[in-house]
């Protein structure tokens, strides 16, 4: 071979030679305990990096501007949304806050629109329409805590399965 294609192939197998060594343990010196334990912990980190539930089981969405929601879906696929206490643990009385909004992809959105709910559903803003098909279900709310509050939006994915 030609020095220049020398060259070429040991500068297009470095990456190659080096791509072991960046993951941080070896599998064939593991026991299957270890690894079980290893798989586990990854199930617990996406866990918390991708679903934090709330007390009803919902999407969390703690807003930078100082408040918690908690998003279920109902059976009819309506969004429900309750804002939390402090300790994101039990629904706060609904005042003067209000929510729209919008769900689905880009091309084919669903305007939402959310109404109180009535009786034992009186802390819980419903929406007026079904979240559209699919598993993973974008959503984008503009939220006003108080009448004269400036608007907030917050965006997120709601994971329904």
């Amino acid at each position: 071979m030609k020095p220049k294609q020398l060259i070429l192939l040991a500068l297009l197998g470095t990456p190659l030679a080096f791509a072991e060594e960046k993951h941080d343990h070896d599998h064939d010196k593991e026991t299957k305990e270890e690894h079980a334990e290893h798989d586990h912990d990854h199930e617990d980190e996406d866990e918390h990096e991708h679903a934090k539930k709330g007390p009803n089981g919902g999407h969390l969405v703690e807003s930078k501007a100082g408040f918690t929601l908690e998003v279920v879906v109902d059976k009819e696929r309506k969004a429900r949304v309750v804002f939390l206490d402090k300790d994101k643990k039990a629904a706060v009385a609904l005042e003067a806050q209000t929510i729209t909004g919008s769900a689905g992809e880009r091309s084919a959105p669903v305007r939402l629109a959310f109404a109180k709910g009535k009786d034992a559903d009186a802390n819980v803003l419903i929406s007026d329409k079904a979240l559209p098909e699919g598993a993973h279900v974008p959503v984008i709310l503009v939220i006003k805590t108080t009448a004269d509050a400036k608007a907030v939006t917050e965006r997120f994915e709601l994971h329904l399965h």
